[in-house]
């Protein structure tokens, strides 16, 4: 055989090797971004950080976090709006940014229908009302017992304005009959700041957010939202235990990624986040976070956010607000 030939045949069989090798084990010099829409400390930013690492592995490419807060996620979804759609930027968010945003702005900066693409999903979640330590109360009862002995007002924390939080105090304060005034913040961590301090005695967030706080007594969380108790807070009743009914659909977390992105990429980037959550130590992690893991396809995701929506398009339609 020429020494010509034996280097064609070479040359050849390394490219149908390069081919043939998993696409999650070859490296890749670019980076991947994953916007969060909040500060850093929240939950969303603690969730994008436990999920850099195990994606820069099954990638074989760097992994970065980058924090784009404001607005509740609006500044992150107009980012990766303006993003190529190559697959090198995803969002990670939650249902208010992607779901309920577009419902309660006018001009939220971005069409998710339009704009943006499911990658695939990680888990669901529920929100949840919990009281400072400063309070007395250590359940929804004592909670509403203690704000009528101030009058019936009381200030209580929402991560941003005009989200399920919001909604969920005001349905709650008519069924109560207090004035329970939704005080919204730039996030979870400095609504978590300021109910730490005592500074606002209740706020309603993730569980996420507040789990760790509550097993070390610095809050209380006394009701969750969803359909069933949590795993993670067994003893803590749902809304609807507690006669609060219309919040059992809960939220969920996910990947996006720009409208246009091939589709090959998007194949890859879900079966790397699949690959990740399998992994058992990621998902203790998670789990004792208080999330519920599990993996959906990007279709699977996006079917799920456009039923939440749908819920709550009526729920705040029927509440009586109007976008701004």
């Amino acid at each position: 055989m020429s020494p010509t030939r034996r280097r064609f045949i070479a040359q050849t069989s390394a490219a149908v090797a390069t081919l043939a090798a998993p696409w999650s084990v070859r490296a890749d010099s670019r980076t991947l971004k994953i916007l969060v829409g909040f500060p850093p400390g929240g939950g969303t930013d603690a969730i994008a950080r436990l999920l850099a690492d195990p994606l820069r592995e099954v990638l074989g490419m760097p992994v970065v976090v980058e924090n784009r807060a404001g607005a509740g996620g609006q500044l992150a979804a107009q980012a990766l709006k303006a993003a190529p759609a190559d697959g090198y930027t995803v969002l990670l968010s939650h249902d208010h940014t992607v779901s309920i945003l577009p419902l309660v702005l006018r001009n939220p900066g971005f069409d998710p229908a339009r704009d943006f693409v499911a990658v695939g999903g990680l888990a669901t979640f529920v929100n949840a009302l919990a009281v400072s330590a400063g309070t007395p109360a250590r359940s929804l009862r004592e909670f509403v017992q203690w704000v009528r002995g101030q009058g019936g007002k009381a200030a209580v924390g929402i991560p941003a304005p005009a989200s399920v939080p919001q909604f969920l105090v005001q349905v709650l304060a008519r069924q109560q009959q207090l004035d329970l005034v939704p005080v919204p913040y730039r996030g979870s961590a400095p609504m978590m700041a300021d109910m730490l301090g005592n500074q606002i005695p209740a706020g309603v967030g993730s569980i996420p957010d507040f789990i760790d706080h509550h097993k070390a007594g610095k809050l209380h969380v006394v009701a969750v939202m969803g359909r069933q108790r949590q795993p993670a807070l067994p003893d803590v009743p749902t809304f609807a235990e507690l006669g609060v009914a219309g919040f059992e659909e809960v939220p969920f977390y996910g990947l996006f990624a720009p409208a246009g992105t091939p589709a090959a990429r998007l194949a890859q980037l879900d079966a790397a986040l699949a690959k990740v959550l399998a992994q058992p130590a990621l998902r203790e992690r998670l789990t004792a976070m208080g999330l519920n893991v599990g993996h959906m396809s990007g279709e699977q995701l996006a079917a799920r956010e456009r039923t939440y929506r749908e819920v709550w398009a009526r729920i705040i339609r029927d509440s009586g607000f109007q976008p701004q």
